[in-house]
């Protein structure tokens, strides 16, 4: 790979603990506390992920344990309700699975946890069987990536290309994840787009672009 992780497939866990249909209660609860996850893909026969049971999925037992609901939460809460009398993986899950592929981008990753308010996604082949979990905090480790190591990406792969001969040369200072770049540039329409390339590295949280064309004053 020539730098920064651009892929599910670069940052997801490849030894991804899941569950069969057939799992009990009991066994998904202890099987999430020992290896400290919120959510465990429900898998076929076949490795196939057909669903995920998750902390959300299991709480409706304890809520409505000793309770006796009224009519209207009857109605509302109906799913939430079945959860609470079931007992196995295929009566608990979610489906079918918010899943994603390896090939996904952190940032397509990031967007479908958002939306969809998960906090762990299984990734999934083209016939759906299950080859990693990627969660919030495996996103989140591009930000660890050395400031020296987005410097040289950010000119290998945007200065150089854009720039391939500047009035003066660009400077790129990378500190505590912000880009600051300096110098004067030939073409300065393609100003804007450096900037919008350098913000898209993965690992940058700032741009502080003061490219200046040639001919300013």
């Amino acid at each position: 790979m020539d730098g920064s992780p651009h892929r599910v497939g670069d940052v997801m866990t490849r030894a991804a603990v899941a569950v069969g249909r057939k799992a009990l209660f009991k066994d998904i609860v202890e099987r999430m506390e020992q290896w400290k996850v919120s959510a465990l893909p429900v898998l076929e026969g076949d490795g196939r992920v057909v669903g995920v049971v998750s902390e959300a999925d299991l709480l409706p037992k304890e809520e409505f344990r000793d309770s006796d609901p009224d009519r209207f939460t009857q109605m509302r809460r109906l799913p939430d309700l079945a959860k609470a009398g079931a007992v196995s993986a295929e009566e608990l899950m979610s489906t079918p699975a918010v899943t994603v592929h390896a090939d996904a981008t952190l940032a397509e990753a990031a967007r479908i946890m958002a939306l969809r308010h998960v906090k762990r996604l299984p990734v999934v082949n083209s016939e759906g069987v299950l080859e990693g979990v990627v969660s919030r905090g495996d996103l989140l480790k591009v930000f660890l990536r050395p400031d020296n190591d987005l410097a040289d990406e950010i000119r290998r792969d945007i200065v150089d290309v854009l720039f391939p001969a500047p009035v003066e040369p660009v400077h790129i200072i990378v500190t505590d994840g912000v880009a600051t770049l300096t110098g004067r540039v030939g073409d300065p329409a393609r100003i804007p787009l450096a900037a919008r390339l350098v913000r898209g590295v993965e690992g940058i949280v700032g741009v502080d672009c003061r490219l200046t064309a040639a001919d300013a004053a």
